[in-house]
């Protein structure tokens, strides 16, 4: 991987992490046009580590508000709120934990199955426009439901946010809250990923292959590209518009199934 493609995938990374298209699939497909094999899982830790720290930005006051509310040390909204996160994370950490080796077989350039899983964002997305948001807040019930949503996700051409976002629109939950919770949920995992993956590089760093250059263009370019996707998306979703998505994500999922085949 050169600089240039570091910053391509970085900005793909960035932009499909909220927007409901799929970054997992969309940089597997960018991997296979530029002919970026070599992308190892340090460079897709890297950019969602990137992208966690915009959305970190973005929602910088509700988790101040969160972390104020803890620090009360009594059981309150902030403290619900917390555990319903937590409770969200549960299905996505018992599949990482118990089944990274082979998680990490899925992304090796099979285009054909992230166009099939990008088909089944778009259903997702379509399935959004036939629901009225009812305004319900989220409960147990939901975020566990939710991060099964986000649990899917894992395969490539899902999308998180997509998945999750129609998921909670689904049982129809207040627009703005479904998409704040789909943003802050995803945060306990990436993090929790990343202090692992510390862990192992601390102890064996020849685990990382990236360069310095390389990894500074990588995360800066899915930072502040999440940055503007994170700002834009959570319009789109108070808009409802996420039907736009259903189109983009039907149309390339043929096409990279076409490809693949062809």
């Amino acid at each position: 991987m050169n600089i240039l493609e570091s910053i391509i995938l970085g900005i793909v990374q960035g932009l499909t992490e909220f927007l409901p298209v799929s970054s997992s699939g969309h940089i597997e497909l960018g991997k296979a046009l530029m002919g970026a094999q070599d992308v190892g899982i340090d460079f897709t830790i890297l950019v969602h580590v990137a992208t966690a720290l915009s959305s970190v930005i973005v929602f910088r006051k509700d988790i101040v508000q969160i972390f104020a509310g803890l620090l009360e040390f009594r059981n309150n909204q902030a403290l619900q709120y917390t555990l319903k996160l937590l409770v969200s994370a549960i299905p996505v950490a018992i599949v990482g934990l118990l089944f990274k080796d082979q998680v990490e077989t899925l992304f090796g350039g099979n285009i054909i199955l992230v166009g099939s899983m990008l088909l089944v964002t778009a259903l997702l997305l379509f399935l959004t426009t036939r629901v009225q948001s009812e305004g319900k807040s989220i409960n147990y019930v939901h975020a566990i439901i939710i991060g099964l949503a986000q649990m899917c996700a894992i395969l490539p051409g899902i999308s998180r946010s997509g998945a999750t976002i129609a998921t909670a629109l689904l049982m129809n939950i207040d627009k703005e809250k479904a998409a704040k919770f789909s943003f802050l949920m995803v945060l306990i995992p990436i993090f929790g990923e990343a202090l692992l993956d510390a862990k192992n590089v601390l102890e064996d760093p020849g685990l990382w292959s990236l360069s310095a250059d390389i990894t500074i263009a990588g995360f800066l370019a899915s930072f502040f590209s999440g940055l503007f996707a994170c700002t834009i998306m959570l319009r789109i979703v108070k808009q409802g518009k996420l039907y736009y998505f259903s189109i983009y994500c039907a149309i390339v999922g043929l096409l990279a199934i076409a490809l693949g085949l062809f």
